[in-house]
């Protein structure tokens, strides 16, 4: 497909990243986010997420506004009416949190929203299948300050919507992550199978499952499910990723570049907020460096758990090879040890550890301004002082001698053998 027509709107893109916890949240502020979306213990599509409390919103809020990035709460899930008395209590709650946008997708939450928290901008989640110039206009009359596109449009659609729109409603749209194979999201396994209603944010993710074939007359008689002789995996898509299409989601009016992954460890955020903040930046800072760097923009964003990578919708409709038969793992070529902490009196950094690692080990750290830095650890102290050999159990707090600079919020990680 040809480069869309160009809008005219240069306007530098807003690079919106995911947060699970206050953690996270800090690693995406600092490692190029513009904007940080996360979601409070009600109300969300992401229940299975840690999630924050007033209390950490609050100091998210701070902590983001203290550095000039934005924060966006969601309130995404279709309600009940169960439901509206419990939206209602929330967001008297969130009065005083400081959030820069509330995302819905249900019009009778949005209404509340409207009506409990007047001066917060709303924003249309793309549960609400927003797929033509006609939605967003109504959602703009309304009084909404942005709308996310649904995933299945295309950039020629995209543009289409930008030139038919008012010129000051946004259009947010996902550009990095996980694929959900049913329409904008709006799944209905997980609750079939399971109880747990996916449009209540109790997903399961039965897309990833194995599955097989049985003949009502022959039960107990399971029947590998074929597809092209390829596997069983018959939902499991591929992952987006749009770093080689900067120009092209410009081009098409795009305001704000979407991630996906609210339930991510921070090496994930961590290197997809570095990764698509170095591109974007290169791209408008001079196309021709953006366009030679692509290989390294590649071998970066592929330094986290991913499932291959597809430009899903954008270029056209998905054929086969968007997806994954043979199984439904994730590649992952490093692995998260932790985050670097506070220096101690002897030198050493605090870090929490998230996965063994030894002294004598050669591990990398990640700094947000590009750089990595490898290293062989020289000396593992617990708590207490006491020297160890290595950091054998998950969530222990240890200090640590890298022979580097180190910084909080550096990233210790480490290559994993092909």
């Amino acid at each position: 497909m040809d480069k869309p027509m160009d809008t005219g709107r240069q306007r530098r893109p807003e690079l919106l990243i995911p947060a699970s916890c206050l953690e996270v949240l800090k690693v995406a502020v600092l490692y190029g986010a513009d904007a940080v979306y996360i979601g409070g213990e009600a109300f969300g599509l992401r229940a299975k997420a840690k999630n924050f409390s007033l209390e950490e919103m609050k100091e998210g809020v701070d902590f983001a506004h203290a550095r000039g990035v934005k924060v966006y709460v969601t309130a995404n899930i279709l309600a009940h009416n169960r439901d509206l008395e419990g939206v209602r209590r929330y967001f008297a709650e969130l009065r005083d949190v400081g959030m820069d946008a509330l995302i819905i997708s249900d019009p009778g939450v949005f209404v509340l929203a409207k009506e409990l928290l007047p001066n917060t901008e709303l924003h249309i989640s793309t549960q609400a299948n927003n797929t033509n110039y006609e939605t967003y206009r109504f959602w703009h009359k309304l009084g909404a300050k942005r709308v996310v596109s649904a995933r299945e449009l295309s950039l020629e659609e995209i543009l289409e919507i930008r030139k038919n729109i008012p010129e000051e409603l946004e259009i947010e749209t996902f550009v990095h992550g996980a694929m959900c194979i049913s329409y904008s999201g709006r799944c209905l396994l997980s609750s079939f199978l399971t109880g747990r209603d996916a449009n209540q944010g109790a997903c399961t993710h039965p897309c990833r499952w194995k599955y097989a074939l049985v003949e009502e007359n022959r039960p107990g008689e399971y029947m590998p499910v074929f597809e092209n002789d390829r596997g069983t995996y018959i939902f499991n898509s591929k992952d987006l990723c749009m770093i080689e299409h900067i120009p092209e989601l410009i081009a098409a009016g795009i305001d704000s570049m979407k991630v996906e992954g609210r339930m991510k460890t921070a090496l994930y955020v961590a290197t997809v907020a570095r990764t698509y903040r170095l591109a974007i930046d290169d791209y408008l800072n001079d196309p021709d460096s953006y366009k030679s760097r692509i290989p390294f923009y590649r071998e970066e964003i592929a330094k986290c758990t991913y499932r291959q990578f597809t430009t899903g919708f954008f270029f056209g409709r998905p054929d086969e090879n968007s997806q994954i038969y043979e199984n439904n793992t994730y590649r992952k070529e490093y692995t998260y040890l932790g985050l670097i902490g506070e220096k101690n009196e002897r030198g050493m950094h605090r870090m929490e550890q998230r996965n063994k690692f030894s002294v004598g080990e050669e591990l990398e750290v990640m700094k947000p301004d590009g750089r990595n830095l490898t290293v062989q650890v020289r000396a593992i102290e617990d708590e207490e002082g006491n020297p160890q050999e290595s950091a054998p159990h998950p969530k222990q707090i240890l200090y640590v001698d890298l022979p580097c600079e180190l910084s909080e919020y550096d990233i210790v990680r480490r290559k994993e053998d092909e």
